[in-house]
């Protein structure tokens, strides 16, 4: 657990210093809040609801935390510092989990940052029509671990390049398609479409902001990101010894 701490303040450190952590975090926080209040018609519904809000997470997930996982390997293959890294008494596992958790917690406080909406929305609405936290609560619990599954997807594709903007490319590729096969539009022309679309990040999702909280749901998350990460290690542990 040292080691992963050590590798966690290293890599968290590096977001702290750099302009475009509070870049991203900014334009996240009013992408978002414009999203609900305007495009989604919050005011012309008249409902106490954030499920609006929680509509759009999936596409601002898509393309903002790839942005965020791109630079997490293939900046330390660009510069040439993996090497170093990798020569340092540390297992690849837990330089993996060190950097994937340090850019997990820059994804929660970029999503935390958006709580005060709700908690508007709770204040100005009529007290016989409170909001209902349950949907809330459950929204943010599923956007965690869909935003969770999206990075190790993005950390995965990071460590096959050194190229940024092919993993941000590659990252956002695989996370669109694995949201898309949830939509039935899409599910109804594969073969076996019923079968795949419960493969796909966005219909776990799509339960869980509307309130309901099932195990599956949370068990195929914590399964996509254990498996991703898997991936990132033999990826890592690949180019070390090839």
């Amino acid at each position: 657990m040292g080691n992963i701490w050590r590798m966690f303040k290293k890599e968290f450190g590096g977001f702290i210093n750099a302009p475009s952590t509070y870049i991203f975090l900014i334009i996240f926080l009013i992408l978002g809040s414009c999203l609900f209040f305007y495009v989604s018609l919050f005011f012309r519904i008249g409902q106490a609801s954030m499920g609006g809000f929680f509509v759009f997470v999936p596409w601002l997930f898509l393309f903002f935390i790839p942005a965020i996982a791109m630079r997490v390997w293939a900046e330390e293959k660009k510069t040439g510092t993996e090497e170093l890294l990798m020569t340092l008494p540390v297992r690849d596992w837990e330089v993996v989990l060190g950097k994937y958790f340090a850019s997990l917690v820059l994804v929660l406080l970029a999503l935390a940052l958006t709580f005060p909406i709700p908690v508007m929305i709770n204040m100005f609405v009529d007290p016989k029509t409170p909001i209902d936290w349950g949907p809330v609560w459950c929204g943010y619990l599923g956007s965690a671990l869909l935003g969770a599954s999206i990075l190790a997807i993005g950390a995965w594709a990071s460590s096959l390049t050194q190229n940024q903007i092919i993993a941000f490319i590659l990252g956002c590729s695989i996370s669109f398609g694995m949201i898309i096969i949830g939509f039935p539009f899409i599910s109804a022309f594969i073969p076996g479409g019923e079968v795949i679309s419960q493969l796909s990040l966005y219909s776990h999702f799509l339960s869980m902001y509307r309130g309901i909280l099932a195990m599956p749901d949370i068990v195929y998350y914590l399964s996509v990101i254990a498996f991703f990460l898997f991936l990132n290690i033999r990826s890592i542990e690949s180019r070390k010894w090839s």
